[in-house]
């Protein structure tokens, strides 16, 4: 694997964050989903109130400048049943990194921040026909739920 740091998220890395939440909305045939602007996602885990976190993994560039290659967005989700739980809102991995071991990186340290915090878990979502993702965490025996439908209401 090539030489992949992992650490927190900063201000400063928002734009290129941006770019590969950009990048996933494209691979989900959804790029115009993307509506949140660069201001308000700083706003949202830099300000004063920050609501997520994120581990970026990075690698040095041919200059020797760090390069984002992916990260992973949480924040704390409360459960009336279960307590306090992580949910990781997205992870990525840009196409051209992928396969490298890097996702796999990035959800041990979302699971170990979990366990840190005491946290009874952690939870995510899927599409439906993404094969390689969903191949991916049934490698850590995660648990699909068929049962519960997705519901949101749009304020804007």
């Amino acid at each position: 694997m090539a030489d992949i740091t992992l650490r927190i998220a900063r201000k400063e890395d928002c734009p290129r964050l941006m770019e590969l939440i950009r990048e996933l909305a494209a691979y989900e045939n959804a790029p115009q989903e993307v509506t949140v602007s660069l201001a308000h996602f700083e706003e949202a885990g830099f300000g004063a109130s920050p609501v997520w976190k994120a581990f970026v993994a990075t690698t040095p560039d041919a200059d020797g400048k760090e390069l984002i290659v992916g990260f992973a967005l949480f924040y704390i989700r409360y459960s009336t049943w279960k307590g306090c739980r992580l949910y990781m809102e997205d992870l990525i991995v840009t196409e051209q990194w992928r396969g490298k071991g890097i996702g796999k990186l990035l959800l041990d340290r979302i699971i170990e921040e979990a366990k840190e915090r005491q946290y009874s878990g952690v939870l995510w979502q899927v599409l439906e026909w993404n094969e390689p993702a969903i191949n991916f965490y049934k490698k850590y025996a995660a648990k699909f739920d068929a049962e519960w439908v997705n519901v949101s209401v749009e304020l804007s």
